[in-house]
C-alpha cells in the first residue's frame, strides 16, 4: 500500500473503461451528442473485443492500453487531478508527473481489463451535460457480477471526442482522484516530489502484480 489511497483506482477497474479523466479546459470544446454516442459505442465495442479475445492476457492488456491512450484525454486528466499543485511543481516535476500519471493510469486499468472475459456492453441515453460536454450512459455486464451503469462524459479535445470523466454510482472518479493526490501533497508539506515518489511505488506494485 502506498501513500495513495488506491480504492478509487481499484473501483475504477471494475468498470469498462473506468477512467479517471477530465478535459483540459483550454483544449476542450463542445461536442455533438450524436457524435459522442457514436464515439462511446465504437470505443466500447473495441474494448469488449480486446477483452474477450482468445489471445494471451499480456497481449489483451497491450490492446486495451492502446485503446485507452486513444480514447482518454490523458494530458487534461493528469493536469486537472494535480490541481493547484501543478503551478507549485517545477517544469521537471510537471514533466515527470505526466509521465508517471499516464503509466499509472494505463498500467492499472489495462492490467485488469485484460484479465476479464465475457464482458458485454450496451448504450443508454445521451444528454448534453454542459456546452462543452455530453454524458453518455452505458451498462456493462461482467460474468458473475451485477450489471454496472456508467455515465461517460465526452468532450471535444483538439477536434476529436475524448472521454473526460466517468461517473460510477454517482461518484465522479476524476474528483475522487484529485482529492487523493492533493492529500498526499498536503501531508508532505506541499512537496510534489512526495506524490511522484508515491506514484513510482504504485507503478512498482502494479509491475509486480503483472509478473504473478
Amino acid at each position: 500500500m502506498t501513500m495513495i489511497d488506491r480504492r478509487s483506482l481499484l473501483a475504477a477497474t471494475l468498470a469498462l473503461p473506468a477512467l479517471v479523466a477530465l478535459r483540459h479546459p483550454a483544449l476542450a470544446q463542445g461536442v455533438d451528442p450524436s457524435r459522442a454516442t457514436s464515439f462511446i459505442q465504437s470505443t466500447g465495442q473495441e474494448m469488449v473485443a480486446a477483452i474477450n479475445a482468445s489471445s494471451p492476457v499480456a497481449q489483451r492488456r497491450q490492446q486495451v492500453a492502446a485503446i485507452l491512450r486513444r480514447a482518454v484525454d490523458i494530458q487534461g486528466v493528469g493536469r486537472f487531478i494535480l490541481g493547484r499543485w501543478w503551478n507549485q511543481a517545477s517544469p521537471a516535476e510537471q514533466q515527470q508527473y505526466m509521465q508517471l500519471f499516464e503509466e499509472t493510469l494505463i498500467r492499472n486499468l489495462s492490467a485488469r481489463f485484460g484479465e476479464y472475459q465475457g464482458v458485454r456492453f450496451s448504450l443508454g441515453r445521451a444528454q448534453q451535460r454542459t456546452e462543452d460536454d455530453v454524458l453518455v450512459n452505458t451498462v456493462v455486464e461482467r460474468p458473475n457480477a451485477a450489471p454496472v451503469s456508467l455515465d461517460w462524459r465526452v468532450g471535444d479535445v483538439g477536434g476529436q471526442p475524448k472521454i473526460v470523466d466517468l461517473i460510477a454510482e454517482g461518484t465522479s472518479l476524476r474528483l475522487t482522484q484529485r482529492s487523493e493526490y492533493s492529500s498526499v501533497v498536503s501531508r508532505n508539506g506541499g512537496k510534489v516530489s512526495a506524490l511522484l515518489d508515491a506514484m513510482k511505488q504504485q507503478i512498482a506494485q502494479l509491475q509486480a502484480q503483472e509478473g504473478r
